[in-house]
């Protein structure tokens, strides 16, 4: 497939995988291709001699891929200790725990195998192998001071984690879902083996990849972005919106899956440099509260934060209308630009994520809570959503999506 010099200073073919090098300001090797996970055992061995295996608990046992991963690292005499707990909404007491058997096991590297959960909790295990306390107080902002090395695994074009120094973690206590960012939690490596995505279900398939398409949009949108950033982010959002539909409608399309898992690490690279807006700031404090899928989330937020703020920054809208499909023609500016949001509701239907806040669980006396949370814990995403949203308008944006 054809890689956007955006994003890739140079690639490079190593034996019979694509090595993807020098990011854009990410310190990461994307090996990139079909059948690539067939390496991680050569991979794995520069990095250590026992590698500490994270994942949830069915999904890459049912698909065969956890035992294919154990056995590729034993062909290179690398032992295994599997941690197979993860949530779907990881919490801050499964990665102490697990960092404790990490410690039993003497593990020098960590292997995140799955999708954003599982790598997250990875990235967080492997920082807190190395940082004393509670890593709620890193997530709030204590500084770290390493990690142990990690390789990320995506079964899913989701999240994105394969590229950014970014973890999301949900404290059960108080309810808080929150990132950790650091530096030292960027992966060595990360596999983006499309056929590991072939056996999603479809409903999996459509939120993960609402969710990469969200990482996209948000970074485009946001005020900390740039010129660099936004062309990267435009690309995923066309790729996305033409080949997304395509595998939801037919797991084996392989050439789609490879556009998909292409413009999804595309959108962790980007929400890496210039974060996330009001969508996820206000859809973390959902999936914290009441466990709710983080695609689905996002899916009841979008079209209402769209309509919120598509007439304060009508340039960057029309921008988005281009790469969709969208022909300015005969329209007026601010037409057009509406027809961007409603090109957004199209694709949420052809995904069949229609759904609204409260078919998620929330009710109308959750929306206090959810604000006061969303200013607690997100206020960075909101002060970066490109329209001013106080309490107020949050407050009327979630009601309204109810």
């Amino acid at each position: 497939m054809k890689m956007s010099v955006a994003f890739f200073v140079f690639l490079k073919k190593k034996g019979e995988f694509l090595v993807l090098e020098k990011v854009n300001q990410v310190p990461i090797k994307f090996v990139f291709g079909k059948g690539s996970l067939k390496n991680i055992g050569v991979l794995t061995k520069s990095y250590g001699k026992r590698a500490f295996v994270v994942t949830g608990r069915s999904s890459t046992k049912k698909t065969g891929v956890l035992d294919r991963v154990i056995g590729y690292l034993k062909e290179k005499d690398i032992d295994t200790v599997v941690f197979d707990e993860v949530e779907s909404n990881p919490l801050t007491t499964t990665v102490k725990r697990a960092a404790s058997l990490l410690k039993e096991h003497e593990c020098d590297v960590v292997i995140g195998l799955g999708g954003g959960s599982s790598m997250d909790a990875a990235k967080c295990i492997a920082f807190s192998a190395v940082n004393e306390g509670d890593i709620s107080d890193y997530i709030f902002g204590k500084e770290g001071k390493n990690a142990l090395p990690i390789i990320a695994i995506t079964t899913t074009a989701g999240t994105g984690s394969e590229g950014d120094s970014l973890a999301v973690l949900t404290n059960p206590e108080t309810k808080d879902k929150k990132s950790l960012k650091s530096p030292y939690i960027y992966p060595k490596v990360s596999i983006i083996d499309p056929e590991l995505m072939m056996t999603l279900p479809s409903s999996m398939i459509a939120a993960t990849g609402f969710d990469a398409l969200s990482h996209s949009v948000e970074a485009f949108l946001a005020k900390n972005s740039r010129s660099d950033i936004e062309e990267m982010a435009l690309e995923a959002i066309g790729l996305l919106f033409k080949f997304l539909p395509k595998v939801y409608k037919n797991s084996t399309d392989t050439e789609s899956w490879e556009k998909v898992a292409y413009a999804n690490t595309i959108g962790g690279i980007v929400i890496d440099q210039a974060g996330v807006v009001l969508p996820h700031g206000m859809e973390h404090p959902v999936s914290g509260l009441l466990n709710a899928t983080h695609g689905e989330g996002l899916a009841a937020l979008f079209p209402k934060i769209l309509e919120f703020s598509y007439k304060g920054c009508q340039e960057k809208f029309l921008r988005m209308a281009k790469v969709i499909g969208i022909e300015e023609q005969g329209l007026t500016k601010e037409e057009a630009a509406l027809q961007c949001v409603k090109a957004f509701e199209k694709l949420l239907k052809a995904l069949d994520l229609q759904v609204t806040l409260s078919q998620l669980g929330v009710k109308e006396t959750h929306v206090d809570w959810l604000v006061e949370n969303a200013m607690k814990t997100m206020t960075y995403a909101i002060s970066n959503h490109p329209i001013p949203c106080k309490e107020k308008s949050l407050k009327e944006l979630y009601v309204a999506c109810l």
